[in-house]
């Protein structure tokens, strides 16, 4: 009985933990009915959390595009992060405030500063990162109080990951009207989208005015999104930050690939696909977690038409402003070659990767010894894991005439909660989303000082006058020049002392081109 007890009274704590204590109900009417959230009396500012895009994808719906929700009676209440998509626990990073995980996960968060009868605010679509196997909009990182507070209409969204998001298969692909499998995380998302334009109006949002943003796996979802013809024409903006769905990130491959990367899979299984589809939650994902198959995305003919630098290249894409950037180290040297360095071992490594271009490429990556040795072999591992894609998307897009401001993150890590200072050249993969969304004080497992408060509260104020006007610049920040189409375009260094100075890696990044392209 006391340990029955000590449940309930977990349980108790944890539900009262979920609400807001300064929060009066509230309503809005949406497409599908009338939901009630929070007016929060401190701030300002109303939420609405948990709110359903798409009907759950679950039984029949379990990989097909997703489907309109059901209109319901009454009121729902969504004052309480939805569940959050089926995954493994990857990063420390990752806090969730979401109601545990489920395939019922098609939901979207809502933070508004809009008055009762208020209308016409530009309205940010935030895409989490993860990879497409974890992640989750409730996470703290991604919070969107800090953007409202600056007039800004937030929205975070769940999407299907792994193989509940990106199984392709042959029967799958012959059961679909279009006749192809696959995308469908990245169905929902557009879904996502479109369901923000439809209801834009309703939290006090213009629908003209909807920027879309996301890090890692969010910003390559971006990409793509510029492109589609299912999301191009609802956007008036976007943000990329370190991702961009071009090789060697992730781009999305032929239909009868992705069929054989799933069928494979399901093969090696042992269940026939018909025993496969109809596995509980639980069994499908610890098959998927015991072989790790990478699912691909899939040019589709629909959702994508075709390869990003094709659809670029050709002046398909919403032609809006961008922002877009990456961090200074996004990935450790350590990650691509074992310590202690050598410039022996690191010419090894890039003929072995690169081939007949290594010689073209290694006069852009001079180390010899020590940190700068280091610094090179950092720089090669980020640039041929997610950098030069980001770029070659600025590339692409900068020669469409609309403005596209670029980037570098450069703010090193503070010591952690048990005093331990990263020995990090530059600033890592996804150390940014704090900074840029102003959560820095949400996420406590950094011990942040006064440079990084500075450092936030002007990347968080680039970013909202970004999605109010499509320019960074207002007020006292330094000016960030848009790159134009010239060989040395400017690039913004965000630090302790940010400034834009000249980009000095152009050729770099050309003679990557080179490799790329071959």
């Amino acid at each position: 009985m006391k340990y029955v007890a000590l449940v309930v009274f977990l349980l108790l704590i944890h539900h009262l933990s979920a609400q807001n204590p300064n929060g009066i109900p509230v309503r809005v009417t949406v497409a599908e009915g009338i939901i009630e959230g929070d007016l929060d009396n401190r701030t300002g500012i109303r939420t609405f959390f948990g709110v359903p895009y798409a009907a759950p994808p679950l039984g029949p719906l379990r990989w097909r595009a997703p489907q309109p929700t059901p209109a319901w009676e009454g009121v729902k209440v969504t004052k309480q992060f939805g569940h959050r998509p089926v995954q493994t626990y990857l990063w420390h990073d990752m806090l969730f405030r979401s109601a545990g995980l489920s395939e019922d996960c098609l939901t979207l968060n809502v933070w508004t500063p809009a008055k009762h009868g208020e209308g016409g605010l530009p309205v940010l679509v935030y895409i989490h990162g993860g990879g497409d196997v974890g992640g989750d909009g409730s996470e703290h990182r991604y919070d969107g109080a800090a953007l409202a507070e600056r007039g800004i209409v937030v929205v975070t969204i769940n999407y299907r990951l792994n193989v509940f998001g990106n199984l392709a298969h042959p029967e799958l692909s012959a059961e679909s009207p279009d006749g192809v499998s696959g995308n469908y995380g990245a169905l929902d998302q557009s879904f996502a989208i479109n369901w923000v334009r439809d209801n834009a109006a309703a939290f006090g949002g213009d629908p003209a005015r909807i920027t879309i943003g996301g890090e890692s796996a969010g910003s390559m979802a971006v990409s793509l999104h510029m492109a589609s013809p299912l999301t191009r024409g609802a956007l008036a903006g976007a943000i990329g930050q370190s991702g961009a769905m071009i090789a060697p990130t992730g781009p999305p491959v032929a239909p009868a690939v992705a069929e054989q990367v799933g069928k494979d899979f399901v093969d090696k299984t042992g269940y026939s696909f018909a025993e496969f589809r109809e596995l509980p939650t639980a069994v499908l994902f610890e098959l998927y977690r015991d072989h790790r198959p990478d699912f691909p995305l899939v040019v589709d003919g629909k959702l994508i038409p075709k390869t990003l630098p094709e659809a670029f290249a050709a002046g398909e894409q919403a032609a809006v402003p961008l922002l877009i950037g990456w961090n200074s180290a996004e990935l450790p040297a350590a990650a691509i070659l074992r310590p202690p360095y050598s410039r022996a071992a690191f010419e090894a490594l890039v003929n072995e990767r690169t081939g007949d271009h290594a010689a073209r490429l290694l006069p852009h990556y001079p180390g010899t010894s020590g940190r700068a040795l280091e610094q090179s072999v950092s720089d090669f591992g980020s640039d041929n894991w997610i950098v030069y894609s980001t770029w070659k998307w600025f590339d692409l897009h900068r020669r469409s005439g609309a403005p596209v401001y670029r980037y570098r993150f450069d703010k090193l890590r503070p010591a952690n909660d048990r005093g331990e200072r990263p020995a990090a050249l530059g600033a890592p993969h996804a150390a940014e989303i704090e900074y840029a969304l102003g959560n820095l004080d949400r996420v406590p497992i950094w011990q942040w000082t006064d440079e990084d408060h500075r450092v936030s509260a002007t990347m968080t104020d680039y970013f909202a006058n970004f999605i109010k006007t499509g320019d960074p610049n207002g007020g006292d920040l330094p000016r960030w020049p848009a790159a134009g189409q010239g060989d040395t375009p400017p690039v913004l260094y965000l630090d302790v002392e940010t400034a834009a100075r000249p980009s000095t890696v152009e050729a770099r990044y050309r003679a990557l081109d080179k490799f790329y392209e071959k």
